[in-house]
């Protein structure tokens, strides 16, 4: 993530963030910024769990239909089929 910066810039960083906010505000801004990074990833992975139970629920297949308690019914015999092949 910092491959660009080297020790330099990142103190050089660090003096302008404290000349810009004072010595006794850097403690508190970290704390703030440290408890807005941990509620962002709790909400993150909160989110992303609710996604992974909805896309959960649409990839189960549907149940599966009650199995039929009544007898099938017999076929009528009147289109009863010839016995003899077909041959031409």
């Amino acid at each position: 993530m910092f491959e660009g910066l080297s020790l330099t810039h990142i103190l050089l960083f660090l003096v302008i963030l404290l000349l810009l906010f004072g010595a006794k505000r850097l403690p508190e801004i970290g704390g703030a910024l440290g408890k807005s990074i941990g509620e962002f990833k709790r909400s993150m992975r909160d989110v992303q769990s609710e996604f992974n139970t909805s896309v959960a629920k649409r990839i189960e297949p549907p149940p599966a239909p009650p199995a039929a308690s009544q007898p099938a019914a017999p076929q009528s015999t009147s289109q009863a089929k010839d016995p003899r092949p077909l041959n031409n």
